[in-house]
């Protein structure tokens, strides 16, 4: 089929558009607050300590969270149960105050979510660490450093900037990546994760109580257009209105 070049090119104009637009989004979706990432394409919880918080209007919320999940499975490492099988058993062990967990509390979390069908997805996860975690500074290859230096500009050794585009952010915290560690330059023992007080991905034991952020592949619903694309697009079906009455005539 060939289209008419002035729909080409209207989609070649969106397409610059939405590519170009590196802000963060905030939205709403079945009552939660969400932020669309459109660098990484993912979508955000837009409470950056969303456990926490739930924990602090539910106090049963970690028994049902240990009772729907039961156990994660992970490379075989030392902290399974038991040891080496794949499996860890959770436990309130994995769950600290003020949405603090282990790696296997982090990830029994996103599970939860998930089982909730929370904001109206059920793909939460862990961000990711990259296709090739790196140690240190300006590593952008994960969601969390794309997050922290491509869209809130942050900056080396400095704390992540605070932003309306969420709340609770935790300032001097280390998060939880869903990426496991591997030998070298760890083991399946540790978990990469991310330090927002300098901008600084490393890994850590999976038993360490750090905090948590889930993330959502695309769009968990549909974000609100911008006026200029709104504009843009209206002028494009008067457009092609005028010359369907060209062709008519």
């Amino acid at each position: 089929m060939q289209y008419p070049k002035t729909l080409l090119a209207a989609g070649l104009l969106l397409s610059v558009t939405f590519n170009a637009e590196a802000a963060l989004t905030p939205y709403t979706s079945a009552g939660e607050s969400l932020v669309y990432s459109s660098v990484s394409d993912i979508t955000w919880t837009g409470d950056a300590n969303l456990l926490g918080t739930l924990e602090a209007g539910n106090p049963n919320l970690v028994s049902t969270i240990i009772s729907t999940i039961g156990s994660i499975s992970d490379t075989p490492n030392t902290y399974d149960t038991p040891a080496n099988s794949g499996h860890h058993t959770l436990t309130t062990a994995d769950f600290g105050a003020n949405g603090l967990v282990s790696w296997f509390g982090a990830q029994a979390f996103v599970g939860y979510l998930n089982t909730i069908n929370y904001g109206g997805s059920h793909q939460w996860a862990l961000p990711g660490a990259g296709a090739n975690p790196q140690h240190g500074y300006n590593q952008t290859g994960g969601q969390f450093g794309q997050l922290f230096y491509d869209e809130l500009g942050g900056t080396a050794g400095n704390k992540i900037p605070n932003t309306a585009n969420f709340a609770n952010e935790q300032a001097f915290a280390f998060y939880w990546l869903g990426t496991e560690a591997s030998y070298p330059p760890s083991s399946p023992s540790s978990a990469w994760g991310f330090a927002t007080h300098v901008g600084f991905q490393y890994f850590g034991p999976k038993y360490d109580q750090v905090h948590a952020w889930a993330v959502s592949p695309g769009l968990v619903s549909a974000v609100p257009v911008p006026g200029a694309v709104w504009l843009f697009g209206t002028g494009l079906v008067g457009l092609l209105g005028l010359k369907r009455r060209g062709h008519a005539g």
